[in-house]
């Protein structure tokens, strides 16, 4: 029995390793590639189910200045630079802030249109609102990727600093 649990912990100890040493990289390319697909929808007019509720937020946060026609290339191209940036990794600080501006105007229309967000505001959202809310989990995620900017990384175990 001693050595199944010498094993286990052996096993264990690899697997946490392997976790440590790639988790930080894999995090920023899916989520570069959640920024790269759903930017790429954006340039298809009627792909993007965002569509039209991003449109209509920055209308509303323009003043009505920058309709439509321009708002949607403009965010198809910011969210594509997005995730091309993390999934290049290059410019982390540049593309985790250009992200963190983004995620700012995503949450804008739980304020700006809660009937849309909301079916009883704000306990059940709908599924424009569930597309937003999961947006918390994309921001935590750039979080982590940014705590590591400066050279951090995880480790397995208290043992290994």
């Amino acid at each position: 029995m001693h050595s199944l649990t010498r094993r286990f912990e052996r096993i264990d100890k690899e697997i946490t390793g392997w976790m440590a040493r790639n988790s930080i990289a894999l995090l920023r390319i899916g989520l570069g590639i959640i920024f790269l697909w759903f930017g790429l929808l954006k340039f298809f007019p009627g792909l993007s189910p965002a569509q039209d509720l991003a449109t209509r937020t920055i209308a509303a946060l323009s003043f009505g200045l920058v309709g439509p026609a321009l708002s949607l290339p403009i965010l198809a191209t910011w969210e594509v630079l997005i995730g091309l940036g993390l999934i290049v990794g290059r410019w982390m600080r540049v593309i985790l802030l250009i992200l963190g501006a983004q995620m700012l105007g995503t949450i804008t229309p739980l304020l700006l249109f809660p009937s849309e967000a909301f079916t009883l505001a704000p306990f059940a959202p709908t599924l424009e609102g569930q597309y937003i809310i999961k947006n918390i989990v994309l921001v935590a995620a750039a979080l982590v990727i940014g705590a590591t900017v400066r050279g951090g990384h995880l480790v397995a175990g208290p043992e290994q600093k």
